[in-house]
């Protein structure tokens, strides 16, 4: 069931333009993101657990080898944090399912002309691997802006990376335009920054307060309502 967040649907605006997160919100990548940073943390008796993961959420892979690494005070390097977690996680992004409902909404989207992108905090060799899978669906956004993106100068939760994704668009669109999706704390704040809308459909292990600032809050993508935002409704 949808829950709303802030916002009352009277005070939902009407978009032209959809932005997505990837990593938890249209691929399911989190858990493996989990498994492996767990894996390293637990060889030192550390445990990786959601204080430290909510704050990484969202973030570019060096940020939160750094972070992990200060957070549990690893015997290691977050060069060594960083390489080994890349090393170990390349094998198994390939496996990433689609997260429920992202198919559906995708799909449809395209079908009414949507414009449609992602602004990832991945890098470029990352998406790869991680949408090996999904080719076909990723072929139908617009545009992807990356984590190693040369034009964007800070990640989120800094507004850059959808500041440029709406940017680059065809033609460009004012932020209040577009609607970002996101399940990060951190994406969020730079949506909201860049004066976008937000659906945030985070995780439900992430601690409440984290999750007040959306303007919509979900607990899958399966219960987004289109027409709440203007756009055409599920035939």
């Amino acid at each position: 069931m949808a829950v709303s967040s802030s916002s009352s649907a009277a005070s939902l605006h009407p978009v032209t333009h959809l932005i997505f997160d990837m990593d938890g919100l249209l691929l399911d990548t989190e858990s493996l993101y989990a498994k492996v940073y767990g894996e390293i943390c637990e060889r030192f008796g550390k445990t990786y657990g959601w204080d430290v993961k909510s704050r990484v959420l969202g973030r570019q892979a060096p940020e939160v080898a750094e972070l992990i690494q200060s957070a549990l005070d690893l015997p290691i390097t977050k060069e060594e944090f960083l390489t080994e977690s890349r090393m170990k996680l390349e094998k198994i992004f390939p496996t990433a399912e689609l997260m429920p409902g992202v198919s559906k909404l995708i799909h449809h989207l395209h079908k009414h002309k949507i414009p449609i992108a992602v602004a990832s905090s991945s890098s470029e060799a990352s998406f790869q691997t991680k949408t090996t899978r999904h080719k076909d669906l990723f072929g139908l956004f617009h545009h992807v802006v990356l984590g190693d993106d040369p034009e964007l100068k800070r990640g989120k939760p800094h507004p850059d990376p959808f500041l440029l994704c709406a940017k680059r668009f065809q033609p460009p669109v004012p932020p209040e335009k577009c609607l970002v999706f996101e399940d990060s704390p951190q994406g969020v704040k730079g949506a909201l920054e860049a004066g976008m809308q937000v659906v945030m459909i985070p995780d439900e292990k992430l601690n409440p307060d984290l999750k007040k600032d959306a303007t919509l809050l979900l607990k899958s993508m399966e219960d987004f309502q289109p027409e709440l935002f203007g756009l055409p409704a599920y035939d």
